[in-house]
């Protein structure tokens, strides 16, 4: 791990505890009732991890991006549906907020957001516009005072239950990226409904859901920044997804490392050469390796993003490479735990169930190596004139 300051060890360490002692204990339960306990979510507000990185005087803790990498990737490590809801509520739902909300927004949204229990959520995705997130369809029709949204979002984390929706929509579709806004969408606006809560393969504790806008009105200082400036921000605001996706990645990953080596203890009172297969040490040697290595990345991320530098290709790099790590240790701790891990209430299942989704959430794996090889190209030719070339 890289070197963390006295500061960042004693939150990671708090973290943990929370999250070894009170939300593991509950994540069986979450997998198998479809929700998260009662409760959790008031108790993760009033430590303030609704708000990590949030301003302290909106009620945050203003803590660094590492100490929020750090925070998702000890709570996916004991739930991975917990650490989704507080991913997506930090980087997609308060985020945007915080960078590009007015002061009024801020006052008006934030507070209750990091410490009063309430839930954001970001509704980008839609049926046409997943990897290719210029392809919205959503519209937002000017009126007198406001703007009026029709259209509709699919696998929105916490979609059913949000207090307030960052929502993608376009004044012209035909007009691509240019013509994109986002608006704070409350709950209870006229014309927004939320469809049915998805039945998902994993993380399924955490609520995904579909949205719907029928002629819902949108009052005009709900309007994020300025007209058109949508696609930039959610491609900001997916930089910083990214990262917290990789530490979700990196979490689940070290639960997988967690239970392959706890099945191999258990049984070594019986079975001594449980430990001593040459194939069990090299696949526990290299989970050991990956997940280390996309810590390391991931963290390395944060700190850049934490310093104000550009950081949309070692997101990607993150993103991509601890999603991948932590499936691939996922799947062997299937084959360490053997049949039993087959059963769908064994911790190996859920573990990788629900870390499948890092290939695909915040952009697939194969979008992270496109934003990579395009914004490296995109390095490589400003060096390029900057040397005279």
């Amino acid at each position: 791990m890289l070197e963390l300051s006295a500061e960042q060890v004693a939150f990671h360490e708090e973290v943990a505890a929370f999250a070894r002692d009170i939300v593991a204990p509950q994540a069986a339960r979450a997998d198998a009732d479809g929700r998260l306990a009662d409760g959790l979510v008031e108790q993760l507000a009033a430590r303030g991890y609704l708000g990590v990185t949030a301003p302290e005087e909106y009620g945050g803790l203003g803590r660094d991006d590492v100490c929020y990498a750090l925070a998702v990737e000890e709570l996916s490590r004991a739930c991975g549906s917990t650490g989704i809801l507080v991913a997506a509520h930090n980087s997609l739902g308060v985020f945007p907020i915080v960078r590009f909300g007015t002061d009024e927004q801020k006052r008006r949204y934030l507070p209750s957001l990091v410490r009063g229990g309430k839930i954001g959520a970001f509704g980008l995705t839609e049926a046409c516009a997943g990897s290719d997130a210029a392809g919205v369809r959503t519209v937002a029709r000017p009126v007198d005072g406001g703007f009026v949204l029709n259209g509709s979002k699919t696998f929105i984390t916490s979609g059913s239950f949000a207090d307030v929706v960052v929502v993608a929509a376009s004044l012209d579709p035909s007009r691509g990226v240019k013509a994109i806004s986002n608006f704070l969408v409350d709950h209870d606006a006229p014309g927004f409904s939320t469809g049915r809560k998805e039945d998902k393969l994993g993380l399924r504790g955490s609520d995904t859901s579909e949205l719907f806008f029928q002629d819902c009105h949108v009052p005009e200082d709900n309007l994020l920044g300025k007209l058109g400036d949508g696609f930039k921000q959610f491609m900001i605001t997916l930089d910083g997804g990214r990262i917290s996706i990789g530490a979700m990645a990196v979490g689940l990953g070290q639960a997988a490392l967690d239970t392959a080596w706890a099945h191999l203890e258990a049984q070594a009172g019986t079975r001594p050469e449980a430990l001593e297969r040459q194939a069990t040490q090299m696949a526990l040697a290299e989970m050991e390796t990956r997940v280390a290595a996309a810590r390391l990345m991931v963290l390395h991320a944060a700190r850049l993003k934490s310093a104000g530098q550009p950081h949309v290709i070692e997101a990607a790099m993150a993103k991509g490479f601890a999603s991948e790590a932590g499936t691939w240790a996922a799947s062997q701790a299937i084959q360490i735990c053997g049949e039993g891990a087959m059963e769908a209430a064994h911790p190996a299942s859920r573990i990788w169930r629900d870390v499948r989704l890092c290939q695909i959430g915040e952009g697939t794996t194969e979008v992270q190596r496109i934003v990579i090889f395009r914004h490296r190209l995109k390095r490589r030719a400003q060096a390029l004139v900057t040397a005279g070339r």
